[in-house]
């Protein structure tokens, strides 16, 4: 059922629309209660994915009401007809067309950010629709949003009054910071991660924080991607509950992909950016590693970790990225004298999707090569994960949460999920478990380290150069583990969906800080292909 012809339904189940009340100027919701989820787990235990058996869908702690309490007093002249009038110059729009509308007088940013709040509040509390893709609303984003309306100061930056949802281990003054565990559901930090100043400074609007898989997915060994104790199951719209979200950014790709907010930010270690934006059929992508973006977002790896933008389109993703990084704007234009020298690997050509998208790029002027690599040694990857979070969350822990947050190491964490596994932990915390049983000293995690980034560079650099690429064509997150460890950038964007409609990405790999020239090849191929298309059960028209 499609959002439109549901809303009649909705208006006397879980909130009551403006239309629905006369004398109510924006709209009154009903109290949310939980719906019995009983029969749905029944039959998800029959999946043949196992990441797809889920043991709860709705948190256990999250209460919806309070979530969609802090949108309807935000939303004092707003009603379900101006969602509708609206709809047009913000669904499914660029951040380009949206600037286009508002500097002709057709929206403001205040209505812009009031429509993505209501949008989230009639679906969220809902069976139907609910993702569970939100954990928190900035209460302030309406006034910070009517505040740039009412400005004389010029846009700075194509990002100037754009809402963008952080996915919540980014820490944001004044709002909650989880990463999906109960030991941080009081962190409140009192200071902006390094990322969320820049978008401050060029006058992002931060929409709100968005699930994850708790930990960034190293809590528990093959649950569900997508799965928190704060946050619940998230859901994937292109398939509720039949297909999987990806991991960790499953809150930012899910909101993208229902128009929760122009776009997202997530956080990758190894593919937490690639595989949820592939899920989503978003462009996702994971820059090069830079420590002093790291600072204030919770961690696991100093070595891996590192943010990046979540988009519909290539052009919003180098905007988002041009503003958290506070570079300047990248042009995600192919000019002219751009090479296409570009490396394929053999075996992935049995994929008909891959296999077409070669062939566009080959069609319009690119040098293909194929490759065969060799199976690169993962020897100490997971001793360098648990070695460095032992180390790096101590230290946010320390630097970075609030006094109200109690725990102090990763053994903490574990012994407070013990006294309560059925909430903190129904998977269990056996990634936790294996951070606290190791005992490297730092000599030994060092030489891992140097290891591994030296493994990475192995399968990547010799191929790159012998073969002068520009770019090696992957699939979702399928090299996301050598891109991580040789701390190459990687960008994935939709190129198609399969017979069961589940989206695919083609993910490109490039050499460290050739972010520009991933993002102008993926404008190329998007111009080329168009295969995206919105999940079908969140459209509105």
């Amino acid at each position: 059922m499609k959002l439109f012809k549901s809303l009649s339904i909705l208006c006397f189940a879980v909130y009551v629309l403006s239309s629905c009340e006369k004398d109510k100027v924006y709209p009154v919701f009903d109290t949310w209660t939980a719906y019995d989820e009983q029969a749905l787990l029944d039959s998800n235990q029959l999946k043949d994915n196992t990441r797809l058996r889920y043991k709860l869908i709705q948190s256990k702690v999250l209460d919806k009401n309070e979530l969609v309490e802090s949108i309807r007093v935000q939303l004092d002249d707003f009603s379900e007809q101006t969602y509708i009038d609206l709809a047009p110059f913000i669904y499914e729009k660029s951040i380009v067309e949206i600037q286009k509308a508002i500097d002709e007088d057709l929206l403001t940013y205040k209505h812009l950010t009031q429509w993505y709040l209501y949008r989230i509040a009639i679906l969220e509390p809902t069976e139907e629709f609910g993702l569970n893709s939100i954990i928190t609303i900035n209460p302030d984003a309406v006034k910070n949003a009517e505040e740039l309306d009412n400005t004389s100061e010029s846009k700075t930056h194509p990002i100037y009054g754009m809402p963008i949802l952080l996915k919540d281990n980014i820490n944001t003054k004044g709002l909650k910071t989880t990463a999906g565990a109960l030991a941080l559901f009081n962190n409140i930090p009192n200071q902006d991660a390094e990322i969320v100043k820049n978008l401050k400074k060029h006058k992002a609007i931060i929409l709100g924080k968005s699930s994850l898989s708790e930990w960034a997915n190293f809590l528990c060994q093959g649950c569900p991607n997508g799965y928190s104790a704060v946050g619940g199951q998230t859901l994937n719209p292109y398939g509720m509950r039949n297909l999987d979200t990806g991991g960790s950014s499953s809150g930012s790709g899910a909101s993208i992909a229902a128009n929760y907010a122009v776009a997202a930010v997530g956080t990758e270690t190894s593919g937490s950016i690639l595989s949820p934006s592939s899920q989503s059929a978003l462009v996702g992508l994971k820059p090069t590693v830079n420590k002093t973006f790291q600072e204030g977002i919770v961690p696991i790896s100093s070595t891996l970790d590192t943010p990046g933008p979540m988009s519909k389109t290539v052009e919003d993703n180098a905007i988002l990225y041009s503003a958290m990084f506070d570079t300047d704007q990248i042009d995600a234009q192919l000019g002219k004298g751009n090479t296409m020298n570009l490396g394929i690997i053999k075996s992935y050509m049995q994929d008909s999707l891959y296999n077409r998208s070669v062939e566009i790029l080959r069609s319009r002027g690119a040098n293909i090569v194929l490759l065969e690599p060799e199976q690169m040694n993962f020897s100490g990857f997971l001793q360098l994960l648990n070695g460095d979070m032992k180390i790096d969350l101590k230290s946010y822990l320390k630097n970075y949460t609030s006094d109200s947050v109690q725990v102090k190491s990763v053994k903490d964490v574990v012994d407070f999920n013990l006294k309560d596994t059925l909430l903190r932990m129904p998977y269990k915390q056996a990634r936790l478990d294996g951070v606290v049983a190791q005992a490297f000293t730092e000599a030994e995690l060092d030489s891992v380290r140097q290891a591994l980034t030296t493994a990475g560079k192995s399968f990547f650099q010799p191929l790159f150069e012998e073969y002068k690429l520009n770019a090696i064509l992957s699939i979702n997150n399928y090299n996301a583990g050598q891109a991580a460890v040789a701390r190459y950038p990687a960008l994935t964007i939709n190129m198609g969906f399969t017979t069961e409609g589940e989206p695919k990405g083609l993910t490109l790999i490039g050499q460290p800080n050739q972010e520009a020239y991933l993002l102008k090849l993926a404008k190329f191929y998007e111009e080329h292909s168009k295969f995206r298309k919105p999940p079908e059960k969140f459209s509105i028209q």
